[in-house]
């Protein structure tokens, strides 16, 4: 999705990791909250309460997956998936910008 009409953004953003990642909150008409984040070169560990989705809409976003020894990277267009209340492992040698949807 590149737009999310009837929306509210709360102004304030989410800043992590000394500002080198930071989102801000939308939460659309039907109730649904996502985060829309962009992130600087360098590595990342973030724990999830909820499932998310992350989807990558520019640069690449390497990631190790909880219960997984390998490392994936992610690019514009493509998505993956995180379980509820674990953690997992980020980096990117350039950016990332990217949506996170929290799943039911």
């Amino acid at each position: 999705m590149t737009t999310f009409n009837h929306a509210t953004i709360e102004q304030q953003a989410n800043i992590y990791f000394d500002g080198k990642v930071s989102s801000r909150t939308v939460i659309l008409e039907n109730g649904e909250r996502l985060t829309l984040g962009f992130m600087t070169s360098g590595e990342y560990t973030f724990n999830t309460a909820a499932k998310e989705r992350m989807e990558i809409v520019g640069g690449s976003l390497t990631v190790q997956l909880p219960d997984e020894e390998d490392w994936q990277t992610y690019t514009a267009g493509q998505s993956f998936d995180v379980p509820a209340n674990s953690q997992f492992h980020a980096k990117t040698d350039t950016y990332a910008d990217y949506t996170c949807y929290y799943l039911a």
